[in-house]
């Protein structure tokens, strides 16, 4: 077996890959998984085409999701994430959710899978599992998210085959191991305006940050806004008629020992408009540890000097779960003690 190279130089633009092979299962897709690993080790972004979603069903997640955000604030605050407690759902207004401890200018929604109060998980207490939140006001807006999800997470297992076959694996590895129950959590953004920034210094709709999980799968809106790290600058990852955007979070990046890497992003609209964003995040089941996988030749390196947060993925130990509750609480404070102290 040949080893797997780490390649350590900067990138000027992020890959964009024809998957139409993977949803057809006609052509090759190793050749497909070859450009994602590649795209994997030398950005963590990718986007992808030839991906099979109905354009008709964005469209509609899009009006919808306008015809929400158009409301008064008194309007949206009727379905607050307060309301979705521990499933950690709902709705949050302008700066209610911090990057490195700053608000960011945004405002969104967040869902994940919709489980009712007879599901075990829900049964069992267990964060970040229940009913989604849905404004009453706006008809098809419930069903629409739904059907979107269930897109995305068949896109989502799709391509993890294919990750998988990227570096020698059996295309069943992360499914078998981590993603059968997979935990899929949605956010809509809506990012205002942000013209004057204060004091003369950039102000960010969402600063420097990098995933969590193993995938995420990112429909933008014509407005662009999106900068994702390079080694030596920061590079835009403008919109692409008909694509997604794909990036590797930091349990992907802790499997692979960092071959393939969680890479910090940010964004900043000054479009003059608002800029809507569709944020898909594939992640390993709630409950499962997530441990490196053995790669040949592959040797875990100290990433701390480079991560935006100074802190390693590889050092940690345990479940997603316990992984991603610890995030919880620095993106919502104020929730803290419903999500978290509540389950201890």
């Amino acid at each position: 077996m040949n080893s797997l190279q780490v390649v350590d130089e900067g990138f000027s633009q992020v890959p964009l890959i024809d998957i139409s092979a993977l949803v057809s299962g006609k052509g090759d897709r190793l050749k497909v998984a070859s450009e994602i690993g590649q795209a994997c080790r030398e950005c963590g972004f990718f986007y992808i085409v030839g991906h099979g979603v109905d354009e008709g069903l964005q469209q509609r997640l899009e009006q919808l999701s306008r015809q929400f955000f158009a409301q008064d604030l008194a309007t949206k605050m009727a379905i607050p994430m307060a309301l979705g407690g521990k499933a950690w759902r709902g709705y949050f207004p302008v700066g209610g959710e911090l990057t490195s401890g700053k608000p960011d200018i945004k405002e969104g929604i967040y869902f994940g899978a919709e489980l009712g109060n007879d599901h075990p998980l829900v049964q069992a207490n267990t964060p970040m599992h229940g009913a989604n939140l849905f404004p009453e006001n706006i008809p098809l807006f419930r069903e629409t998210v739904l059907e979107y999800m269930e897109a995305m997470t068949q896109l989502g297992h799709i391509l993890m085959a294919s990750i998988a076959l990227s570096l020698r694996l059996e295309a069943s590895y992360f499914a078998e191991r981590y993603t059968s129950d997979p935990l899929t959590l949605f956010r809509i953004f809506n990012y205002p305006p942000d013209l004057s920034p204060a004091d003369g210094k950039n102000r960010w709709g969402v600063g420097e940050h990098t995933d969590y999980g193993v995938l995420t799968i990112l429909k933008q809106d014509n407005s662009g806004g999106l900068q994702v790290k390079s080694r030596s600058r920061w590079v835009a990852a403008p919109p692409i008629p008909g694509s997604f955007v794909c990036n590797i979070g930091d349990m992907l990046d802790r499997m692979t020992r960092g071959l393939y890497r969680s890479t910090p992003h940010r964004v900043q609209n000054i479009s003059g408009c608002d800029r809507l964003s569709f944020p898909f995040f594939f992640d390993p089941n709630f409950d499962v540890e997530v441990k490196p996988i053995p790669l040949d030749g592959v040797i875990t390196k100290d990433d701390r000097t480079e991560r935006w947060d100074q802190s390693s993925v590889h050092d940690f130990q345990g479940t997603y779960g316990d992984y991603v509750l610890g995030k919880v609480s620095k993106v919502f404070p104020e929730l803290r003690r419903t999500v978290l102290e509540t389950t201890q």
